[in-house]
């Protein structure tokens, strides 16, 4: 993450790089920038005193003015307050929450928004949905070709940002099955793995979530072809993805899907009890 320096302190970025391809959030964020110059000018502040008063460099002011970067959701809240602007700014934060999403993700995030029940069974890794911030960090900086640190961030602040469907009143129905192995592998270290254990193990205490554990020992189950999605909506309709079926694709249509609950089913049933899982947790937590 980028950062600039204000009276000798450092402080956090006002906001992440967009995509130069993504023309839905370069139109948003061109609108959002022209309601922050309109508003700077109309308080009679040069850019460099706008930047002073709500704790940026100059440089970031004017790309944020230019629809150059994603403006952060603190930032809005205190230029909104330095500007006087009455909470107009601050209300730009709903039109900035979907492009604070990298374009692929969009709509993901828009259909686990709507969903009411989500089937998800993970053999390489944990689920996007259970991971904790540290872990998120560590496990994409495995990725090659590496991100940068501004891209880094993003992408973990919106993965971060999905986790919100855990905490929806009403809540949905959540199953997650995980492979021993993603519990195991210490990605980050020690310690970031306990901090991820125990995050699960929260987790799993939410009266709409189970997470039960695939033993590495269970030698024959229909998971072998990897992850598996399951996404059900409150209309009846839904969508499934998984590796090893439709090569990767999304998929609506009810014989495609019956496959992925037919598979998801199986496997519930071959993985432990949630009960019998939280043990496991339990122990491998006492055991890192």
């Amino acid at each position: 993450m980028s950062v600039d320096e204000v009276d000798g302190a450092v402080v956090e970025d006002a906001g992440w790089e967009v995509d130069p391809g993504d023309e839905p959030a370069k139109a948003v964020l061109a609108t959002v920038g022209r309601q922050l110059r309109t508003w700077r000018e109309a308080k009679g502040l040069r850019v460099a005193e706008f930047g002073e008063l709500t704790g940026y460099g100059e440089d970031m002011i004017r790309k944020l003015e230019r629809g150059e970067r994603i403006p952060r959701p603190e930032f809005l809240d205190r230029a909104d307050t330095v500007l006087g602007a009455g909470g107009v700014i601050r209300a730009l934060k709903e039109d900035v929450m979907e492009v604070r999403y990298p374009k692929k993700l969009r709509s993901l995030a828009k259909m686990e928004a709507r969903a009411v029940e989500f089937c998800m069974y993970s053999n390489y890794s944990m689920h996007g949905l259970l991971q904790t911030e540290e872990f998120s960090r560590a496990l994409l900086r495995t990725r090659r070709p590496a991100y940068g640190p501004a891209e880094l961030e993003r992408h973990v602040t919106s993965r971060v940002a999905r986790q919100a469907v855990l905490d929806r009143m009403p809540g949905p129905e959540f199953s997650f099955v995980q492979e021993e192995v993603t519990l195991r592998r210490p990605i980050g270290g020690k310690m970031v793995l306990r901090g991820q254990l125990e995050h699960l193990l929260g987790v799993g205490d939410l009266p709409n979530v189970e997470i039960q554990v695939m033993p590495t020992e269970r030698a024959d189950h229909p998971g072998s072809g990897g992850m598996i999605e399951l996404l059900k909506f409150g209309d009846g309709t839904a969508v499934g993805r998984s590796e090893g079926l439709f090569n990767g694709r999304p998929v609506s249509d009810l014989k495609q899907l019956r496959i992925l609950e037919l598979r998801h089913g199986i496997i519930r049933a071959q993985a432990l009890t949630p009960g019998e899982s939280r043990a496991f947790i339990e122990r491998l937590l006492g055991e890192t």
